[in-house]
C-alpha cells in the first residue's frame, strides 16, 4: 500500500522507511567508526529487500558502523511510543499523507533538522553531489521546503507518476478509447455499467490525495493549485474548485464500486486493488508501487497495466500528473545527526539507486527512469505526454490549529460521500472552513 500511502506516498507514492533509534542504547556521538544506527522501514509495496541490500553496502563502506533494521506495516506505532519516551530517531524516510500524519505533525512542531546541507554534500564514493544528480524540479517546493524559504528540511526520496491505473487489456477488449475529458470519462463508465462493471474503486481514501492534487491543476492551472496549496481565502467556494468537488461527488455517489467502501482499510485494501486485475472495476487511483505490490494476484487475461491523469474539463486542455514523492528527514533532537546525514547522501548513490530500481523504486536521479522495469515504463513514459505535465503536492506549513487537518477533511470524508451520509455541499463547506483557518495560521 502507498505510504502515505499510498507518492509517495507519491504519495507512496506508498514504500517508506523509517531510520530509528530503536534501541536508543548505544553510544550516539559523531560518524565515526563503532556506531549504531538503528533503522526501521514500512513494509510498503517495494519490499524489505532493497533496505536490507542498501544498508549492507553502507556497512561495507563503513567499516565499524552497524545499522539495524526494523521493518512493519504500521511503522508510526512503532516508532512514536519511542519519541513520546524521549529516544529521538536518527533518520527517516516516511512521505506525507498517510493516516497517522507523523511527518506531518513535525513539520508543524518544527521538529525537523535543517538538512539543506546534504545537498551540496558529495555523494559517498562518487564526485557528484547529492543536489547534482538529483532531477529538475524535485526539490525547493513545499515538499522538501515547507516553510517556503531556502530551507531545505525534507529530502525526495522515491518519486513516481500517481494517476488513474486500469488494464489496458480490458479497455482494448471492449474497444474503448483512454478518456481525456470528464464526459468521456462518465460515458465510459455507462458504457461499463451496461456490462455489470464498475467505473471506479479506490484502496482508500487516503489515495485522493494524488487525485485531488492533479485535479485542482488540471482545472484551473498552476496559479489556482498554488493559491488552494497556500490557503487563499474561500478559494473552496471558487467556481474551479466548485467544478472539482461536483465531478468528484459524481464519481463517487454513481460510479464507485459497490464493495469499495467496506475494504477501503489498512487490512482489506489489497481486495479493491484486485478488483482491476479481475474487470470489476475500470479505474482506480494509485501509483507505480501496485506493480510490486499486486506482483504475484491473479488476473483477467490479457492485463496490462496503463496509467492516464485525470480527466479535463475541455478537451485539449492540459492535464497534470501528480508525482508522488518520499520524503526523507532527521529530527531535530536527533543525537546521531552526522552518521543520519551520511547515510542520507549515500541514499542518493548509484549503488543504491540500482538496489533501488530492481524493486521499482526509482530514485529522483537523473536517468534513473530509463532503467525502470517494463512494467513500469509506460507509467514513466506518461511525462513525455505532451499535454501532460508534472505536479508535486503539498500544503504550506502552518502554525499548529487544534483539531484542524485539512487532508483529513479533504480525503477521509470520500467514504462518507460514497455512502451519502455527507453531502458534497458539506463536504465543500468543511474543506473551505479548514482552508481559511489556516490561512489565518500560516507562518
Amino acid at each position: 500500500m502507498k505510504k502515505w500511502a499510498k507518492f509517495l506516498a507519491l504519495a507512496g507514492m506508498a514504500s517508506t522507511i523509517a531510520l530509528v533509534a530503536a534501541g536508543c542504547g548505544s553510544s550516539q556521538s559523531g560518524a565515526s567508526s563503532g556506531k549504531t544506527l538503528n533503522v526501521a522501514a514500512l513494509q510498503g509495496g517495494y519490499g524489505k529487500t532493497m533496505y536490507t541490500k542498501v544498508i549492507k553496502e553502507f556497512e561495507k563502506e563503513n567499516p565499524g558502523v552497524k545499522v539495524k533494521l526494523t521493518i512493519s506495516k504500521s511503522i508510526e506505532d512503532e516508532i512514536t511510543p519511542n519519541m513520546k519516551a524521549g529516544k529521538y530517531l536518527d533518520l527517516v524516510v516516511l512521505g506525507q499523507g498517510r493516516q497517522a500524519g507523523l511527518t506531518e505533525s513535525l513539520i508543524k512542531d518544527h521538529q525537523l533538522e535543517d538538512v539543506t546541507s546534504v545537498l551540496n554534500m558529495k555523494v559517498p564514493g562518487e564526485k557528484q553531489t547529492v543536489k547534482q544528480k538529483l532531477i529538475p524540479g524535485i526539490i525547493d517546493n513545499l515538499g522538501t521546503n515547507p516553510y517556503g524559504g531556502d530551507k531545505t528540511y525534507l529530502m525526495p526520496m522515491y518519486y513516481a507518476p500517481t494517476g488513474l491505473v486500469y488494464n489496458e487489456g480490458l479497455l482494448k477488449k471492449e474497444g474503448w478509447a483512454v478518456p481525456t475529458t470528464w464526459h468521456e470519462f462518465y460515458a465510459l463508465g455507462d458504457k461499463a455499467k451496461a456490462k455489470g462493471i464498475s467505473l471506479f474503486t479506490y484502496p482508500t481514501s487516503g489515495y485522493f490525495d494524488s487525485y485531488f492534487y492533479s485535479s485542482l491543476a488540471t482545472a484551473g492551472g498552476k496559479s489556482f493549485f498554488n493559491n488552494v496549496m497556500n490557503y487563499k481565502k474561500d478559494i473552496w467556494k471558487s467556481a474551479t474548485a466548485t467544478k472539482v468537488l461536483d465531478n468528484t461527488g459524481k464519481l463517487l455517489t454513481k460510479y464507485v464500486e459497490p464493495s469499495t467502501v467496506g475494504n477501503a482499510n489498512e487490512q482489506d485494501f489489497s481486495k479493491n486493488q484486485q478488483l482491476i486485475l479481475d474487470n470489476k472495476a475500470v479505474f482506480m487511483p494509485n501509483g507505480t508501487w501496485i506493480v510490486t505490490e499486486m506482483g504475484s494476484a491473479p488476473r483477467a487475461k490479457g492485463f496490462k497495466w496503463g496509467m492516464m491523469p485525470t480527466p479535463a474539463v475541455k478537451k485539449g486542455d492540459k492535464r497534470y500528473i501528480t508525482t508522488s514523492v518520499e520524503s526523507s528527514w532527521i529530527p531535530k533532537k536527533a543525537v546521531n545527526k552526522t552518521l543520519a546525514k551520511k547515510f542520507m547522501a549515500f541514499l542518493y548513490s548509484d549503488k543504491a539507486a540500482d538496489i533501488f530500481v530492481k524493486s521499482d523504486a526509482v530514485q529522483p536521479i537523473n536517468g534513473m527512469a530509463a532503467k525502470v522495469s517494463p512494467d513500469l515504463k509506460e507509467f514513466y513514459n506518461i511525462y513525455k505526454q505532451s499535454d501532460v505535465e508534472a505536479v508535486v503536492g503539498g500544503f504550506a506549513s502552518t502554525k499548529p490549529v487544534e483539531g484542524v487537518n485539512i487532508k483529513e477533511t479533504m480525503f477521509n470524508t470520500v467514504d462518507s460521500i460514497v455512502s451519502k451520509k455527507t453531502t458534497v455541499k458539506q463536504w465543500q463547506d468543511k474543506i473551505n472552513t479548514v482552508s481559511n483557518k489556516l490561512n489565518a495560521a500560516k507562518e
